[in-house]
């Protein structure tokens, strides 16, 4: 059973303050809400041993999936095999982020990978602003919590720009036109990049330009000269770019290759990205208690979870009976992709049935936990909850 502890001064007014409006849930429920978690010391460590562990795990299923060469199994469309095997082969490719998702970790359950987004995770300002600024706008003590995100984000730059010493530290983040949430996220990165040393700046991906001989350009609009930026940060997802945008796909190649400019975060995340790697991991570890089967068939005799390889936010993701009949479903955009079938685990759930979802933030080493609460699906509708350690 999860536990909940509610704060009599609701985050609103904070939210308000910094311009976050996409949070306050006008049109639906609150988004985030006046509840928080409360969860054990014990069972903090336990989520933050578990992020590290399997991340440990992941790395050796990517280098698994090189050495078999697994590419097409995982979706990975062939225009970016070649930027992945470069990235995952040079140490200065630092993965800057990701986050975990987990079911269990209440009374007692064993914590379960349910799944790692690991190129374009958001739930930052959330899990490393907002449950802060809530404990402290409630006169408690904002230690309690196991969030460090934002300190550990710009450890990570600093040791980024440190280990690409040759490269200028001038980076430019991006996102894709018309998302604010994705605006915020990248708002909170730029910030720790310029904390860690990087003069930075933003736009579009739209307006950014590409160049195979020279790299990544974003055009001044006081002088209107174009500046060369030696890293690029893109809230963009790498099999958007490799589906959706092959010339782009050849041209980023290109200037890996040449060093023209570091990429955030690498093209080899792509690899844990993948629905796919929950099988690896699964044939990797049979049975191990982080993990839940995963196949490429529905499971015999098991009830099941059917997720679109590169699906996001819950989007056509199933719930599959042990006769095969479907008891819930989300639909979405990713319906031609190929599945895999995971084993089904039940959410912890509160004293109204809500499910929770733990996300754990990973950036060099596990270092924040938020939770996700919703239906069975935690879909695009679902609110986050802050904790507090009791």
């Amino acid at each position: 059973m999860v536990n909940l502890k509610s704060l009599p001064n609701p985050p609103e007014q904070a939210l308000q303050n910094v311009g976050w409006n996409w949070m306050l849930g006008t049109d639906t429920a609150p988004y985030v809400v006046n509840d928080v978690v409360i969860v054990g010391e014990e069972q903090a460590t336990q989520y933050y041993d578990a992020a590290n562990t399997l991340y440990d795990m992941l790395v050796e299923a990517g280098q698994h999936v090189i050495d078999k060469d697994l590419f097409k199994e995982m979706g990975i469309p062939d225009n970016l095999i070649e930027m992945i095997k470069l990235s995952w082969e040079d140490d200065r490719q630092v993965h800057l982020y990701g986050r975990f998702d987990l079911a269990g970790g209440f009374d007692g359950e064993s914590v379960k990978l349910i799944e790692f987004n690991a190129d374009t995770a958001t739930c930052i300002p959330e899990t490393s602003v907002v449950q802060w600024a809530h404990l402290r706008m409630n006169a408690l003590d904002d230690s309690r919590q196991f969030n460090t995100l934002y300190e550990t984000l710009v450890g990570q730059f600093r040791y980024i720009r440190e280990a690409n010493s040759d490269l200028s530290p001038s980076i430019l983040f991006s996102a894709m036109r018309g998302f604010p949430e994705d605006d915020t996220n990248v708002a909170l990165l730029t910030e720790a990049a310029r904390e860690a040393g990087f003069d930075t700046e933003f736009a579009y991906i739209d307006d950014v330009e590409f160049s195979n001989g020279e790299g990544i350009f974003f055009q001044d609009g006081d002088t209107s000269n174009f500046i060369r930026f030696d890293f690029w940060f893109k809230l963009v997802p790498w099999e958007y770019i490799g589906l959706d945008e092959p010339e782009l796909a050849g041209m980023l190649t290109e200037i890996v290759k040449n060093r023209k400019a570091l990429i955030l975060n690498p093209a080899y995340t792509l690899l844990f990205q993948s629905k796919y790697i929950l099988k690896v991991l699964w044939d990797l570890y049979p049975y191990h208690p982080l993990l839940l089967q995963t196949e490429r068939y529905l499971l015999p005799h098991k009830k099941s979870v059917s997720k679109v390889l590169f699906g996001r936010e819950g989007a056509n993701v199933s719930i599959v009976e042990k006769g095969g009949d479907i008891s819930e479903a989300v639909e979405g955009e990713y319906a031609n992709q190929s599945k895999v079938y995971q084993e089904y685990v039940t959410f912890p759930v509160d004293a109204n049935g809500h499910s929770y979802q733990a996300g754990i933030f990973y950036a060099g080493e596990a270092c924040a936990l938020g939770f996700r609460r919703g239906g069975k699906i935690l879909d695009n509708t679902a609110q986050f909850v802050g904790h507090i350690i009791e």
